[in-house]
């Protein structure tokens, strides 16, 4: 099967550490995949600019920098991820580099400005060419007050195995120059402002914070797991209750959901929702695990309907990007990524190809 033309691909995966069959950050070009860094479990990445940023799902987690030319990864520095099982990292408009620790409950701001600076004065002072290769003897660890990190309140769900304490999944940018944080564990979104990080490796703590603002609660059960944007309202997709939420903001500051539509008939049982994506027109996607569907609804009407759904082309969908007429998913019990052909409704069809990729858990198109 030919693939159709795609644009490169970094894809985050899980090692062996995490139970995977990759052996880091893959690169994908013209559906080959080759390892461009090795790291355990980057199952997370953000690209920003030549920046790659890539969480390390691990006990005592942290996060990596590397500076991308062409296929090639450089690694720049590292920095603690604040807590155990970094699931997600952005960059946040404020100039921090956001992560979240899923299973110890927590948020973590690093400062790009301070800890690019350290980087280049080392490298400047000791001539320290980076590696792809993490943990080599040349590692930049940035220092603990270009860090921060706040723990979310010890609440629990409805959820026993799931919601026994606080469990941060993702975080996203508000329109309001904040940030909110999915809690998994607390059916809840918590909100912070960032304060400006200092440009020096050398500044003090007061320089960069993470200040909670307010918290949002969802229905309890929800299990929020990933969000998007879509005209000013906040798009939820809950892991444990197989539904998609629509929330808006009222008078008082608060998220309240307007919408929530389920994603499949029947009980919840072990399907699980992954990632939701929205694009201009409204159509949301969304990747249910257990069932192995892409699920499209519509929020262009002010509403939440399904359109329809179709499956995955894999196993256990954990992730997706949107590129022109396709879906690319990474299903990582297949240790592949299905290239889906959307169709005019938003639907997606029986799989143009596969591209073969150790236990795939991200993916970016560059």
């Amino acid at each position: 099967m030919t693939l159709p033309a795609l644009p490169p691909l970094l894809v985050g995966s899980y090692t062996a550490t995490g139970g995977g069959t990759a052996t880091g950050i893959s690169f994908v070009e013209s559906g080959a995949a080759s390892t461009v860094a090795v790291l355990d479990d980057p199952s997370f990445l953000a690209v920003s600019g030549d920046r790659v940023y890539a969480v390390s799902e691990t006990a005592d987690g942290s996060v990596s920098a590397f500076r991308r030319t062409g296929s090639a990864l450089e690694h720049l520095w590292d920095a603690p991820s604040g807590g155990d099982a970094p699931c997600h990292v952005r960059v946040d408009p404020s100039g921090a580099l956001v992560v979240t620790n899923y299973v110890s409950g927590t948020v973590t701001a690093v400062s790009l400005a301070a800890a690019e600076s350290l980087a280049a004065s080392v490298l400047a002072s000791d001539g320290v060419v980076g590696t792809a290769v993490h943990g080599a003897g040349d590692t930049v660890v940035v220092p603990s007050d270009a860090v921060v990190t706040a723990v979310l309140p010890d609440v629990t769900g409805p959820v026993e195995d799931r919601q026994e304490g606080p469990h941060a999944h993702q975080s996203v940018a508000t329109p309001d120059g904040t940030l909110l944080v999915a809690d998994l564990g607390g059916d809840a979104l918590h909100e912070f402002r960032v304060g400006a990080p200092g440009a020096s490796a050398g500044s003090s703590s007061a320089s960069l914070s993470l200040d909670l603002v307010r918290v949002h609660h969802v229905a309890p059960g929800v299990g929020p797991r990933h969000m998007a944007w879509y005209d000013g309202d906040l798009i939820i997709a809950g892991e444990l209750d197989g539904r998609v939420h629509r929330l808006r903001r009222d008078e008082s500051g608060s998220f309240r959901v307007i919408a929530s539509a389920p994603t499949f008939e029947g009980a919840v049982g072990e399907s699980l929702l992954s990632h939701i994506e929205v694009d201009e027109a409204g159509l949301v996607f969304v990747a249910v695990r257990g069932r192995d569907l892409i699920v499209t609804l519509s929020a262009a009407d002010g509403g939440l309907s399904v359109v329809g759904s179709g499956s995955c082309g894999g196993v256990w969908p954990r992730h997706f990007a949107l590129v022109p007429g396709y879906l690319l998913v990474a299903n990582q019990m297949s240790d592949a990524i299905a290239v889906l052909p959307v169709g005019d409704d938003g639907v997606v069809g029986e799989p143009a190809g596969q591209i073969a990729v150790g236990s795939p858990a991200c993916i970016v198109p560059l």
